[in-house]
């Protein structure tokens, strides 16, 4: 008798098991076509797919643009160099770090943006590429310094959050030269990030030339689908600041158009 019984309850552990078994596949079946549901009926709202970067710059907007994008919940490509900013510090210096964290915990993506932030200014006879500093410093560059001059970023980034860059790059001011584009290839950066003349959302330009109603009304009237956004955290040079008056009611004007967001990937 105590024999059967033992059987029985072992019979009743394998049935209670295969049930358990049961209602998590259930449940987990629920979860993806709640999930499917929801992706399909966010492709059918979208009109079309835009992708917003973000280089460092000034940083004096840095906070302002960060709560903005978590305020319509867009995830941005941000692409970053060591640059001078309005507290006198480095943005990719250690104050920084936490701003940096932030942002990868939130899910953006980041390439990037030369270390020095200097401008690609020609190709020379001997396989090199001139490359001029923010202070005027010039040097060429040849693979082992093109490789030093992307890398670092993500060397230094990497340390500091622990996320890892796309293989992407983009040349301060989008200017590039045949033989920098070969040399960053070399180094891995397959991809040159830059934008089109819509994309160009003007937050360097004077504000006293193209003031931010300008800007806001010429960007929500040209912006087309598949179009890569360009900005920055901050413009020393602008009096009138871009993105206290014009980010939000851009990102919500382009949203009503239809536009959803997207990051930038190593694989175009």
């Amino acid at each position: 008798m105590a024999f059967i019984c033992g059987i029985m309850r072992r019979a009743c552990r394998v049935r209670t098991a295969h049930q358990n078994v049961q209602r998590c596949a259930v449940r987990t079946l629920r979860w993806v076509v709640l999930v499917l549901l929801v992706s399909t009926a966010h492709a059918q709202q979208c009109k079309g797919t835009l992708y917003l970067t973000i280089d460092t710059g000034w940083m004096n907007h840095a906070e302002l643009i960060a709560s903005t994008l978590n305020k319509h919940q867009i995830k941005a490509t941000f692409f970053l160099a060591n640059e001078l900013t309005y507290r006198g510090d480095w943005s990719l210096g250690e104050a920084w770090a936490g701003f940096w964290r932030a942002r990868v915990a939130e899910g953006h993506t980041f390439a990037t943006h030369t270390w020095h932030h200097g401008y690609f200014r020609g190709d020379t006879q001997d396989g090199r590429t001139l490359y001029v500093h923010m202070n005027g410093k010039r040097e060429t560059l040849d693979r082992d310094a093109m490789c030093r001059e992307l890398d670092r970023v993500e060397d230094v980034f990497a340390k500091m959050t622990g996320k890892k860059m796309e293989r992407l790059w983009r040349a301060p001011g989008g200017i590039t030269t045949p033989r920098a584009l070969e040399l960053a290839k070399q180094c891995g950066y397959e991809r040159h990030v830059k934008w089109g003349p819509a994309g160009f959302l003007g937050d360097e330009l004077s504000s006293e030339t193209f003031p931010n109603a300008m800007l806001l009304k010429n960007a929500l009237r040209d912006i087309r689908d598949g179009e890569i956004l360009v900005m920055h955290l901050g413009i020393r040079s602008r009096k009138d600041g871009w993105a206290p008056a014009v980010f939000d009611p851009l990102l919500t004007g382009l949203k009503a158009r239809g536009f959803c967001f997207d990051t930038l990937k190593s694989a175009a």
